[in-house]
């Protein structure tokens, strides 16, 4: 058989499937509730880094911090202050908005 009559199938599951499996566990849905304010705003921050093709490199130079240190906080390895992430909102021309419900 030649490799163009091949089928090909892609293995694995679908990251949404294996969460809402997760989040049947109640424990679990705890935990992932009091993480997720702190991963929405490191994705948002990522999200406008990569949107203005801007390397953590560069950010962290605007912002007047170590690369290091927006690793970090991209990877959830840090629980940054609230005047961390102002300054870094503030680097990529954005500003922090915290509503309480």
């Amino acid at each position: 058989m030649s490799k163009k009559n091949m089928k090909t199938t892609k293995a694995g599951v679908k990251l949404d499937d294996v969460k809402a499996k997760l989040l049947e566990d109640p424990e679990f849905k705890d935990e992932y509730n009091k993480l997720k304010p702190r991963y929405d705003i490191i994705s948002q921050i990522i999200e406008v880094r990569k949107s203005m093709k801007m390397t953590q490199e560069e950010l962290a130079k605007r912002a007047g911090t170590r690369k290091s240190n927006i690793s970090r906080l991209e990877s959830g390895d840090y629980n940054p202050s609230l005047d961390f992430l102002i300054k870094i909102a503030n680097s990529l021309g954005k500003d922090v908005h915290i509503d309480i419900r």
